[in-house]
């Protein structure tokens, strides 16, 4: 069901944006096992588009609305274990940006991106 889900929201995108949150939860797709199941470590797909994600998010505008389709994700899907995806992207090996958490106000955070 989460997949489906999911690749039905990649067909969504925010006009304005350059990216949407179709893209980045096409990107998570690969890493719902880990997110639902929170053990072990992601597979490796999952953190290449992890990778991807921090690639697309190089504004702080790009980093502020890569944080909301998170967040929108994580709110859509109440089985998402919180430790999971809060380790997501240091277990990828990853820096990311964009905090993981249901309560970040991703509009006021600075993110540090360029502008």
């Amino acid at each position: 069901m989460v997949m489906a889900v999911l690749a039905v929201d990649q067909l969504m995108v925010q006009p304005g944006q350059a990216i949407s949150c179709g893209q980045v939860d096409g990107y998570l797709v690969p890493c719902a096992p880990y997110l639902i199941g929170g053990s072990g470590s992601p597979a490796p797909t999952c953190c290449d588009e992890v990778k991807n994600i921090k690639g697309m998010a190089s504004t702080t505008a790009d980093k502020r609305a890569a944080c909301n389709c998170v967040k929108q994700a994580a709110n859509r899907y109440s089985n998402l274990k919180d430790e999971a995806a809060q380790s997501l992207a240091a277990k990828c090996g990853v820096q990311m940006d964009i905090p993981v958490s249901w309560t970040t106000n991703c509009d006021i955070i600075n993110l540090g991106g360029r502008d």
